[in-house]
């Protein structure tokens, strides 16, 4: 025997009822407290569906019993300001683009380059050298007005409805880790004498997890796979000068990581999410040693 939410027993097998009406069945559970709610119950929100009492802030005190307290669809804690890392991102990359312009040596200090300039030449420089921290610089660098104002478009768009489905320190999770991933690609099969930078990788990193959010959400996936399909096909048109690698590397990073966050059972949903974030950033870290191996 099972123990509903709304305290009444059901056997296996049976559709949950709503916890506020336990004589109507649930259509779906609250993507706070995940309890289940009928559709009278149902309360559209940014990211699925809420229920009355997280609307309100819980029990009409403002502080819902430990058990019950509002969680996102990923298990993450919910928040007065959803969008609030999005923003601190957006204005990290923002600062960044204004220090490269106002101080044009920093650039080369910052961008994604294995090797430069190529042996026997000297002095060297680039990830190869053990300069590393370009594999995170770069991820946060714009040269180009048009490509940061298209990357923080997408932030933003992408950005916020993940923040409030997966909660914050998932969602930076996604993000830097889809980062390196594009990074680690663009390093292993990119030319090592070629400068690399952008935010395009974590934000094909967010694109991916989007995907499966809304289909995990069963929402209409159309608009975004849309959107995807045209910006690979610019991705991969001759003469675009793309590094097409980061965006394939951030992708899949994407997928795989948002599938981990909102198909995690809940018994050991933190441990899961988690390991599969450390497993991509292990397969990234591999390709970075795998090629620094072959320009050393």
């Amino acid at each position: 025997m099972d123990q509903a939410a709304g305290g009444s027993p059901q056997d296996a097998g049976t559709p949950p009822t709503c916890y506020r009406h336990p004589d109507r069945a649930a259509g779906v559970r609250c993507t706070r407290c995940e309890r289940p709610i009928c559709p009278d119950c149902m309360i559209d929100a940014s990211v699925g569906f809420q229920c009355p009492e997280c609307v309100r802030g819980g029990s009409g005190t403002g502080h819902p019993p430990a058990a019950n307290r509002p969680r996102t669809l990923a298990g993450g804690s919910v928040v007065a300001d959803p969008r609030l890392l999005t923003k601190i991102l957006l204005g990290i990359n923002v600062a960044v683009f204004i220090a490269v312009h106002a101080w044009p040596s920093l650039l080369n200090d910052m961008v994604l380059i294995g090797r430069w300039p190529p042996a026997p030449f000297a002095p060297t420089e680039g990830v190869a050298q053990g300069e590393w921290y370009r594999m995170v610089t770069s991820v946060f660098t714009h040269e180009e007005i048009w490509h940061i104002a298209f990357n923080m478009l997408s932030l933003w768009w992408l950005g916020g409805p993940l923040e409030a489905a997966l909660g914050r320190a998932r969602y930076l999770a996604l993000y830097l880790v889809s980062g390196l991933a594009g990074s680690a690609l663009t390093y292993l099969l990119a030319s090592p004498t070629t400068a690399t930078l952008g935010a395009s990788g974590a934000v094909y990193g967010l694109f991916g997890a989007t995907a499966v959010l809304m289909r995990r959400l069963n929402q209409d996936m159309r608009p975004v796979i849309a959107l995807l399909v045209i910006n690979l096909i610019f991705t991969f048109s001759p003469g675009t000068n793309i590094a097409w690698q980061a965006h394939v590397g951030g992708l899949v990073a994407g997928v795989v990581i948002g599938y981990g966050m909102v198909h995690a059972p809940r018994e050991r949903r933190a441990l899961v999410q988690y390991g599969i974030c450390a497993l991509v950033l292990m397969v990234s870290l591999a390709l970075t040693l795998l090629r620094t191996g072959q320009l050393t």
